[in-house]
């Protein structure tokens, strides 16, 4: 992406946490294809906007990591509210490096480093105790930092559309279409 988009996701993503009512403020939707050929969405925390593209984390055994070995294709969906602000991502994703992925496992908490261990990330549960109970045992177990397990990284979504859509009551919404051609951007308007 170029440096003004990337601004420009940041100046809105940064109004959006100014009072936010959200207890995730970060919180971005992605939808990945399956094996069957079936979109699957669901909800990310957002890492980073950069010219290489949006990154998030997760663990390469789960359902969209999985997806995402088979087909790279990906799109992102924001929805604030709060500033009359969506934001429409496609693109395909990539892994990221293991020294960024070690910077953004150093960042996590205790608890969240132990849940991402303790558990196999979209997998069924099996055990007769409940997940609370195993998570405490784990933590008890563990009382320092843990170091970043193979499996855990993340992916960088390197768009080739963004759209950003101000939402306005009367329903003539200002939607400005940025898409990729070379190594340029090109800006259309789109329609309400």
């Amino acid at each position: 992406m170029d440096e003004q988009l990337v601004s420009k996701f940041y100046q809105i993503w940064n109004l959006a946490k100014e009072n936010s009512p959200l207890n995730q403020e970060s919180a971005v939707c992605i939808s990945t294809v399956n094996g069957s050929g079936y979109p699957e969405s669901r909800f990310v925390d957002l890492k980073e906007v950069s010219i290489q593209g949006f990154t998030f984390c997760t663990s390469y055994d789960s359902a969209k990591a999985k997806n995402l070995a088979s087909n790279p294709k990906i799109s992102l969906a924001v929805w604030w509210d709060h500033i009359g602000y969506q934001i429409r991502v496609v693109g395909n994703a990539s892994r990221i490096s293991d020294e960024l992925a070690d910077n953004y496992w150093d960042d996590r908490s205790l608890e969240a480093q132990i849940a991402s261990t303790c558990f196999d990330q979209s997998e069924a549960w099996s055990s007769k105790s409940t997940m609370e109970d195993h998570f405490a045992s784990a933590l008890k177990a563990i009382d320092r930092r843990v170091s970043r397990p193979n499996y855990w990284g993340g992916f960088t979504v390197n768009p080739y559309s963004v759209e950003f859509l101000k939402f306005e009551v009367n329903r003539v919404h200002r939607r400005e279409q940025f898409i990729k051609e070379g190594a340029a951007w090109r800006l259309r308007m789109l329609q309400p």
